[in-house]
């Protein structure tokens, strides 16, 4: 239990060291945005040509990038959207068995097939160097290479999660993970 849990370490280490990276992508997404409406507005009531396209699809690429690269984050730090009817009414133990069974039945073998499908569309996209075509488009290819960390950060965690979980069943944890988290708030 102790070198899963030495594992589980590893990888709750990689995915808060990605998100608090990717974090930081939310800046230029703010600031390429306000430039871009701030541009849209100077366009029209003075005539230049300051927006364009290639800004908007750049804020909507940082923004895919955010969503795709903090998965694994907001899954270790429980963000994620729980439709807590019936686990809000169980006990530890309980929250524990579904968060365990969850990630190992489901969350894993999810990411793991879409990493499978996502694969052959992302080698082709890279393959014919796919761009926007959009006037003014970027490519495409680099945010759909990002598709594949996504998956795999996700995966990863999901059995970091199996992991943490599975020891607090055994005892070796005197918590759930996020409980402590929980009790606090």
């Amino acid at each position: 239990m102790k070198a899963l849990l030495v594992i589980s370490k590893l990888i709750d280490t990689i995915n808060e060291w990605v998100g608090r990276i990717v974090l930081w992508l939310v800046v230029p997404m703010v600031a390429i945005g306000a430039f871009n409406a701030i541009g849209r507005s100077l366009d029209k009531s003075i005539g230049t040509r300051l927006a364009s396209n290639t800004y908007f699809e750049l804020q909507w690429y940082i923004f895919s990038l955010i969503f795709l690269l903090m998965v694994g984050y907001v899954l270790k730090h429980d963000g994620h959207i729980r439709v807590d009817v019936v686990y809000a009414r169980l006990g530890e133990r309980g929250r524990a068995w579904v968060n365990m069974l969850g990630s190992i039945l489901f969350l894993v073998p999810f990411a793991l097939i879409l990493f499978y499908v996502t694969l052959p569309l992302v080698a082709f996209s890279v393959q014919v160097r796919e761009v926007s075509s959009d006037a003014g488009g970027l490519p495409r290819w680099p945010l759909k290479l990002m598709l594949l960390p996504a998956f795999i950060l996700l995966a990863l965690q999901g059995f970091s999660e199996f992991i943490k979980n599975l020891a607090f069943l055994r005892g070796v944890l005197p918590h759930l993970p996020h409980e402590a988290k929980r009790e606090v708030a």
